[in-house]
């Protein structure tokens, strides 16, 4: 059942993967009418909401764009920190919807901020259990029920983050696109381009989150479905 899961949600994954790639080329074919770079998109972004503390900078990859709390930066990839085109400027104005959501105090960025720790803790738990029942069966000493509570447990911080990250994209997303259209940034058929591009773009969160999902369930039913 485990591989079952693992095999249908990878197949998912790398069609909706796929598509946004797909996606991302076709858009970024069109030359934006505006004129306007994703980094000077980002820029004026967060100049509109007065956010004069983040600094926008290029990294290095494909689809390697994400905001950075911590340092407090918006890093584009070269094709959206240069890019002229819809992708570009759906991609560059999402992250600074991070970015606001950060200088708004955004409650569900605050909660998914807080897990992190957590989730990397919950994380590490689970492989040294895992890893410990493949050898030697569950070479930990402790009861079933026990390690069960443990997977279970360690499994839901996970999938708890997988869900908390749905609201956050989600919103930045709105962010971005309520701001181009309200700004004047795209023409109509950019915007709906750009939609289209954040759309699938979300997909891969829905994705990881069903996956997640599922496989607690898995081990819900492997540990304590037998039980009256």
């Amino acid at each position: 059942m485990i591989i079952l899961i693992v095999v249908v949600f990878a197949i998912l994954g790398f069609v909706v993967s796929s598509r946004l790639k797909s996606k991302f080329r076709k858009y970024s074919q069109t030359p934006l009418e505006a004129n306007l770079s994703g980094a000077e998109i980002a820029k004026l972004m967060l100049a509109d909401h007065n956010i004069q503390d983040v600094q926008v900078i290029c990294v290095e990859g494909q689809l390697t764009d994400h905001y950075n709390p911590m340092n407090k930066t918006v890093n584009l990839s070269p094709d959206v920190y240069y890019g002229r085109n819809a992708a570009a400027t759906a991609v560059a104005a999402h992250e600074c919807g991070h970015a606001v959501q950060h200088a708004r105090s955004y409650a569900w960025l605050n909660l998914r901020s807080a897990m992190v720790p957590v989730q990397n803790i919950s994380g590490k738990i689970l492989n040294v259990v895992l890893i410990a029942s493949l050898f030697g069966g569950f070479a930990l000493g402790l009861p079933v029920p026990i390690i069960g509570y443990i997977v279970v447990g360690s499994y839901g911080v996970m999938t708890l983050f997988t869900l908390v990250t749905l609201p956050v994209e989600f919103d930045a997303s709105n962010r971005a696109l309520a701001w181009v259209q309200n700004r004047n940034i795209v023409t109509k058929p950019e915007y709906e381009m750009s939609k289209d591009a954040l759309k699938w773009a979300a997909m891969t969160y829905v994705v990881a989150a069903l996956a997640s999902l599922a496989t607690l369930a898995y081990y819900i039913f492997v540990f304590f479905g037998n039980r009256d």
